[in-house]
């Protein structure tokens, strides 16, 4: 049994007045925040990070047109996946209203398909968002594309105290890295002996990891060490854990 010791702001809403009156509590029931080198930043159970501060969404890997992808492949996906994903962006975008956008690369699965024009309209609903893209390694589509909805393109980003990319740096850096790729999760143990896999961010000494946003993607056990921070999205809620292995 392994205890993961961090602080975690537990029901943090009368400390944050402002943030929490742009919640529509039926959307989000339960976040936690998580302090990384000074800045305070929310987790949401929509797999997605908010830096106040900066009023800067974090969302890694939605793979936007993988379902399609498959049906055009012969595979049967149905197209609730992708309207989920539709769903949750306008949720987040109308509710938070933050002033920038950036996707931890992945964003588009594959080559060009017909959910692209999709994803096109809604990003031209949001004009007083600045919307980013940190490259990552399926985002293969034309830049010419992204240029035609105003996005800023990266391969890496560096926001003090963070540096931003798609895969976790192999080098350390000078600057805290927050990644996407890896869509962590974890394994949890209950009383009664059940077993389950949840997503989860994670945060370790010189890096954190942000969970897939998209909801046709798997899950990649992570190991956590003592010291590590980990927040396991269970359903609506984000909640920390005590981990079993």
């Amino acid at each position: 049994m392994l205890h993961l010791l961090f602080t975690v702001n537990r029901n943090p809403f009368p400390n944050f007045p402002d943030f929490c009156s742009m919640l529509n509590k039926d959307l989000f029931s339960s976040f936690e925040t998580v302090e990384i080198c000074g800045e305070k930043l929310f987790l949401l159970p929509e797999k997605a990070m908010y830096w106040e501060t900066k009023s800067l969404l974090l969302i890694a890997d939605l793979h936007l047109g993988k379902s399609a992808h498959f049906r055009k492949n012969g595979i049967a996906v149905p197209a609730t996946a992708e309207n989920k994903n539709w769903d949750l962006l306008h949720h987040l975008f109308q509710k938070i209203q933050p002033k920038r956008v950036n996707f931890l690369g992945d964003l588009f699965h594959s080559v060009h398909n017909k959910e692209w024009e999709v994803f096109s309209e809604i990003i031209q609903e949001y004009p007083t968002i600045q919307f980013e893209l940190t490259i990552g390694n399926h985002d293969i589509l034309n830049p010419r594309l992204y240029k035609e909805l105003n996005f800023k393109l990266f391969n890496s980003l560096i926001e003090e105290p963070f540096i931003f990319t798609h895969e976790p740096l192999e080098i350390k850096s000078q600057f805290y890295n927050l990644a996407g790729h890896i869509h962590p999760g974890v394994k949890l143990k209950g009383k009664g002996n059940q077993k389950y896999r949840l997503p989860c961010f994670y945060f370790g000494k010189d890096g954190g990891l942000l969970p897939a946003f998209g909801s046709f993607t798997g899950l990649a056990t992570i190991k956590v060490k003592k010291g590590d921070q980990v927040f396991v999205i269970a359903g609506e809620e984000v909640v920390s854990f005590i981990i079993n292995y």
